[in-house]
């Protein structure tokens, strides 16, 4: 829970700071939210171990192919990249630059996730009787 009120601190400091600074000098206030939201992120990396080694007991227990693990964390670590880039473009006012990369973030999601859907589809053939 700590976590969390350091998180919506962070943000709002962050959004008053470029408020009061974006009348003056737009280009600080970019830059002064690119780095709040850069300090959010330092703060959650430690919760990534957390994810990955839940990851690791869900291969363990399923017996799946551990690289379909990995290709699903690469599609959710691509989409919030592709959602902080696009927050980022939609902040120094590239709203139509932020449309191109949330479309090439999706293309690029749906061409990984071709391999699990794959996936998926033959076990579930092979659950069907023949």
């Amino acid at each position: 829970m700590d976590i969390i009120l350091k998180i919506v601190a962070i943000g709002l400091v962050t959004c008053l700071a470029t408020l009061l600074v974006r009348p003056i000098r737009s280009d600080f206030a970019i830059l002064i939210g690119i780095a709040g939201g850069l300090i959010i992120v330092f703060l959650i990396i430690s919760y990534f171990t957390g994810i990955l080694s839940a990851f690791q007991e869900i291969i363990g227990f399923t017996g799946l192919n551990s690289n379909l693990y990995v290709l699903l964390l690469k599609i959710i670590g691509i989409g919030y990249l592709i959602e902080f880039t696009v927050g980022i473009c939609n902040e120094t006012g590239n709203a139509n630059l932020g449309d191109k990369v949330l479309l090439g973030g999706k293309l690029v999601i749906m061409v990984m996730a071709l391999p699990i859907v794959t996936n998926i589809l033959s076990i579930i053939m092979g659950l069907l009787p023949k």
